[in-house]
Formats: C-alpha cells, sequence, structure tokens
C-alpha cells in the first residue's frame, strides 16, 4: 500500500495529514489529530455528517480542515479521554457523498485501506468507527463489511429517517444492525430536532443495544439538523465523548447524560 503523509511539522503536536492509494487512481485522506503528550488506548475513525467532506489540505505550512461537525470539533475530548482521533474525508474521486457511496463497495474499499495504514502505524490499538448524522450511515455500513477490522461501531444521532415521505433523506431504515458483528453503541440527544434523527427510533433499540441519552446543553446556534443544535450535543460535547470513550475503552460509563 503506497501511503503519502503529509504533515504539518514533524512535531507530533502537531496534526497530520496522510494519504492513501485506495481504488485504481483514487486516493483517500485523512487526519491524525495530535494526542498532546498522551498515549492513545483506541483510535475512533470519524466519519462527518453532512457531504462527508472536511476539506483536508495543508496550506501556510499547516494541516486545515473543517471542524464545524460535532465529531472534529470534540477531538480534544477523544485525545483526553486517551482515544486517538482520525478523521475520514472524501476521498479524491467524490464530491459531497451520496447515499450510494455511503452505501457502497467503494467506501468500503476505501475504508480498508485507511485502517490497513492505522493498523501499521498503531498495531497494538483497536480501531472503532463513529459516526454521526449522515456519518451513521457510512459508519453501519463499514463496520458490517469489515467486522474482522474493527472493534466496535459508534453511531451518534443515527439517520433513522422521518416520516414525512416527501422530505425523505438518506437513512439506516431498512438497515440489519444485526449485521454488525462488532460491539455496538448508540448515542443519542433526547432533544434532537431533527426530523430524520428522532430519539425515539434510538429509545426502541436500547433493549437490543446500549444506548448513551443526552440532555440539556446550549442554546441552538444553527438549525436543528445542522452541528450548533442538540443534533450536534452543543454544549454537552465533553460530557458526550467521555461517555463514548468509556464505552470504547470497555470502563464504566453513564447512559443518562443530564
Amino acid at each position: 500500500m503506497l501511503a503519502a503523509a503529509l504533515a504539518a511539522a514533524p512535531c507530533a503536536a502537531s496534526p497530520e495529514m496522510v494519504t492513501v492509494a485506495a481504488r485504481p487512481g483514487v486516493t483517500q485522506s485523512f487526519v491524525i489529530m495530535p494526542m498532546e503528550g498522551r498515549e492513545p488506548a483506541a483510535i475512533a475513525l470519524l466519519y462527518t455528517g453532512g457531504g462527508g467532506r472536511i476539506n483536508l489540505r495543508v496550506e501556510e505550512g499547516g494541516v486545515k480542515f473543517g471542524a464545524r461537525n460535532f465529531l472534529p470539533r470534540s477531538g480534544a475530548e477523544f485525545v483526553r479521554n486517551g482515544v486517538l482521533p482520525v478523521v475520514m474525508d472524501a476521498p479524491s474521486d467524490q464530491g459531497e457523498l451520496t447515499e450510494g457511496y455511503r452505501m457502497g463497495a467503494e467506501q468500503t474499499v476505501d475504508a480498508r485501506a485507511v485502517i490497513q495504514e492505522l493498523k501499521k502505524r498503531f498495531p497494538a490499538l483497536p480501531i472503532y468507527l463513529v459516526g454521526t448524522s449522515r456519518g451513521t450511515i457510512s459508519a453501519a455500513f463499514v463496520g458490517r463489511e469489515l467486522a474482522d477490522d474493527v472493534a466496535g461501531v459508534v453511531l451518534t444521532s443515527t439517520m433513522f429517517g422521518g416520516s414525512n415521505p416527501r422530505r425523505q433523506a438518506p437513512t439506516l431504515r431498512a438497515f440489519d444492525y444485526g449485521g454488525i458483528k462488532s460491539r455496538l453503541l448508540f448515542v443519542h440527544h433526547r432533544e434532537d430536532g431533527c426530523e430524520h434523527t428522532p430519539y425515539a427510533s434510538a429509545a426502541r433499540l436500547a433493549p437490543r443495544y446500549p444506548l448513551i441519552s443526552v440532555s440539556g446543553g446550549k442554546r441552538a446556534e444553527s438549525g436543528p439538523c445542522e452541528p450548533f443544535s442538540a443534533h450536534g450535543y452543543f454544549g454537552r460535547e465533553a460530557q458526550t465523548v467521555d461517555a463514548i470513550a468509556g464505552w470504547i475503552l470497555k470502563r464504566p460509563f453513564p447512559q443518562d447524560i443530564d
């Protein structure tokens, strides 16, 4: 596997942009966030929502990327908990990630290339897939297809699908969560106002899978399906990631965050 690593600086305190050859003529980039002197006990491979593109690049001597989404925005919280955050960008042949890509075989190939590179660099660390909003579609499908390569899957603000047939978006409505053979955790805000990610659907899965339910936070500063609202755990990032990390590291964790 050809891997071209582009770092902002050789210092381990800087984010590192890594680009791997995935499919013929296609590369997949991701960013490894700095651990700030801490030793990681696990890796969280993060799939953002929306169009799935973080616009990862080297600019003015440093690595730049979009960090509005809940997961990259909370990178420091993963680090604080001893979990190495790695954020996926869209592959080189994709603009906004389509439903077909998020559910398809090409995404699995791209993810496998990234996971292989991470295992070369960090052979002792288990890898967990963490998705939020539309990123849960990616995490669920990759987690199902690469069961032997990942230790678990975390789905936050899952795209269960709404009740209005005229306002449908790509969802996991028909997805069989039993097909994910590794550990599986759901995380959802009780006041999530996004019509495609109803809390009630997560609550119905609670008898079968662990569920972290979140309440409260800051007053929304974005639309209900955008990052700076309950949908993106706005004002509850630290507590939510603490609980996710507890589950990843097999430590006690709260299932209710008030």
